[in-house]
């Protein structure tokens, strides 16, 4: 007398563990997707493993904090009667190579503010005529254009990221549209500058700024210390934020 179950009785059990396994998945994903929903309304929601905010990471992985002061934020800018707002990450100031189509991730989970996917760079005689016009000072909508291709990331402790002259963005990455820290979300470029105006991939280069508020009349991280005399006061706070050594 036979005891053993039926082929067709293994191919159901197989099918059970199988929807098991992809429903504990599903639930997993919905309840990370609420904490984050739930942090960035300010609502209270689960802190990660280990207690305390994690720390951010940052844009362009193995990189390290730029060192020269005219690639950290208050170094001056004549040309336009301001200074930097952001770090800027270049070949041989980022303990990584910072290359034409390099990838660049989010530093922290959050919400895209704002994704320019349809950015159009200036022809030359447009950006000579705009670095004529911000010769007294740039207004915001001016320090856009400046900026190149961008993305901006609202994370849940306030701050705003903005990743700068991008020469590309993740085909998918939307307004709207929330992000973990480490996910991909576009490509190091050089849009914005005078090389991209003449159609050229020289002074590949990464800005980001990180700033408490709105971008346009808020703080950015560094903002006040002039890197040429504060520059291990602005890099101690920096690396409050960013997870570096």
């Amino acid at each position: 007398m036979k005891t053993g179950l039926k082929p067709g009785w293994y191919v159901l059990i197989a099918l059970v563990l199988y929807a098991l396994v992809v429903t504990l998945a599903w639930r997993h994903d919905r309840a990370e997707l609420h904490r984050l929903r739930a942090a960035l309304a300010g609502a209270p929601a689960p802190e990660a493993s280990g207690g305390g905010p994690e720390r951010y990471a940052l844009p362009l992985p193995g990189a390290c904090l730029p060192e020269k002061p005219e690639h950290l934020p208050g170094y001056p800018r004549d040309y336009r009667k301001g200074a930097n707002q952001g770090f800027i990450f270049v070949s041989g100031d980022a303990c990584v190579p910072v290359v034409y189509g390099t990838g660049v991730v989010a530093v922290q989970r959050g919400r895209v503010l704002k994704a320019e996917q349809d950015f159009q760079e200036l022809s030359a005689a447009e950006f000579d005529a705009l670095i004529e016009a911000v010769a007294g000072g740039a207004t915001p909508e001016q320090m856009d254009r400046l900026r190149g291709r961008e993305v901006w990331i609202e994370h849940p402790d306030g701050r705003i990221t903005v990743y700068a002259h991008l020469s590309g963005l993740r085909p998918d990455l939307a307004v709207g549209q929330l992000v973990e820290r480490g996910e991909w979300i576009g490509y190091v470029g050089n849009s914005g500058t005078q090389a991209a105006s003449r159609g050229s991939r020289e002074g590949a280069r990464l800005l980001l700024e990180v700033w408490q508020g709105n971008v346009d009349t808020g703080t950015y991280l560094g903002k006040g210390l002039d890197p040429r005399e504060n520059k291990d006061k602005l890099l101690t706070l920096a690396r409050a934020l960013f997870a570096v050594p």
